[in-house]
């Protein structure tokens, strides 16, 4: 007889069940398990006027896509990856720099045009990381100056037609990280603001740096229309090396601790308001990105009306924190009502007064002027007479005052001579002979 197999021993139901539901309760637990959070990139986390200024807030609605800054300096590198698709355009108008205005110029500071461009409108990294501007979708036109005397062409014709060549090749913001150190500018940037203005531009200047021996304003920044920017540190307050003062500022932007992408590609820390300007006029493109229907003139009322207020501040423009610190999300998203004119002057009206008002007229005759007779004729000579005949007018005027002085001369000339001839005939007679 066959024996029966033994009898398999089955695994419990209830074990079963507890093994799946454990199996089953492993898997949520495994994805609910935190992936490790990347380390912070400490370039972007540098950037404390992305949070500071808002700027990061007004993305929410725009990164200036349709804008485009002209950045008119000493030219934007080639390399920086920060540019790639960000210049669609540029020129040098030095006469030393190369024909798209790529090349950087300068012996001393040829990186400060990469820079300013870098916090305009740097484009970050592909992986979002690295630096990144305050407009990273604006187009950025590089227009290269020669500062001092390597350039060929004067600089004030440099700049004039700098801001042309601009507002022909579709700029609709204009950056001037510089300054003359001088209240007064050349006649010939009259007309070229104003070319600017006309075409409806906003034009961004640099109010200039007390460390770099600038204790006031100077042109570009006092030219009325324009959007002067002062600078202030990570707190708020006035700078007091990066910045300046004067009734034009208009706005108050960081300017200590800054970052900027140098032509090789290098992240730099910079200062100055140099750095405050480009990040006033990425702001601006924000605006203008965000509102195409506002003209110029809305969108630096955008500007300063938004400004926050400074806790420093005196005045309202302050001489040293113009309108205030300058607020992207506010000026994006604010509703305000349309000017009419610049807030910040009329520089047709200043060219007006100051260069081609007529000059002032001397003061008008009241009556009329009195009439004076002729003279009478000359009356000729009584009688007919010579010449060589004396008359009586000559004896009595040349003749006997002439014969008055000449004898009483002769008679005293022969009298010396007759004593000295008696002196001489003395003193001979008292000399001994030999």
């Amino acid at each position: 007889m066959t024996p029966l197999p033994a009898p398999r021993r089955s695994t419990p139901r209830w074990r079963t069940v507890v093994a799946g539901l454990v199996l089953a309760l492993a898997v949520p637990l495994v994805a609910a398990t935190p992936a490790p959070a990347p380390s912070p990139d400490p370039v972007r986390a540098a950037e404390y006027w992305i949070d500071g200024a808002h700027v990061d807030a007004a993305w929410r609605t725009t990164r200036g896509a349709g804008v485009t800054i002209a950045i008119i300096d000493t030219g934007i590198g080639k390399g920086p990856h920060a540019f790639d698709g960000a210049v669609t355009g540029g020129t040098d108008v030095s006469g030393i720099g190369s024909s798209d205005g790529r090349t950087p110029l300068g012996p001393l500071d040829s990186d400060h045009g990469s820079r300013v461009a870098s916090l305009a409108a740097g484009r970050p990294n592909a992986d979002g990381t690295g630096m990144i501007g305050v407009a990273p979708e604006a187009s950025l036109l590089s227009i290269s100056l020669g500062f001092g005397t390597t350039a060929t062409v004067p600089f004030a014709k440099q700049v004039a037609t700098a801001m042309v060549w601009a507002v022909d090749h579709g700029a609709k913001v204009i950056n001037l990280s510089f300054t003359t150190n001088t209240l007064d500018w050349d006649p010939s940037w009259d007309d070229a603001f104003l070319y600017a203005f006309q075409h409806d531009v906003v034009v961004v200047v640099a109010a200039g740096n007390r460390g770099s021996g600038t204790s006031m304003v100077g042109a570009p920044a006092t030219i009325p229309g324009v959007l002067t920017v002062a600078g202030v540190d990570q707190r708020g307050v006035a700078s007091r090396a990066a910045s300046t003062q004067g009734i034009s500022i208009a706005v108050s932007a960081p300017s200590e601790a800054l970052l900027g992408v140098d032509a090789n590609g290098t992240v730099e820390t910079w200062n100055g308001t140099s750095g405050a300007a480009p990040i006033v006029a990425g702001i601006v493109a924000l605006v203008r990105a965000a509102h195409p229907e506002l003209s110029a003139d809305d969108v630096i009322n955008q500007i300063i009306q938004t400004a926050r207020p400074a806790a420093q501040a005196t005045a309202h423009p302050d001489p040293l924190y113009g309108y205030g610190l300058v607020d992207a999300s506010a000026a994006v998203s604010a509703a305000l009502p349309h000017v009419t004119a610049n807030p910040l002057g009329d520089l047709s009206e200043w060219i007006r007064l100051h260069r081609r008002a007529p000059a002032e007229q001397g003061p008008q005759p009241t009556t009329a002027p009195v009439a004076i007779p002729a003279l009478p004729p000359a009356e000729g000579p009584a009688t007919p007479g010579s010449p060589l005949i004396p008359s009586a007018d000559s004896l009595l005027y040349g003749t006997l005052p002439l014969v008055a002085l000449t004898v009483p001369g002769i008679l005293i000339g022969l009298g010396v001579t007759a004593a000295a001839r008696r002196i001489r005939s003395a003193r001979a007679s008292r000399t001994p002979n030999p």
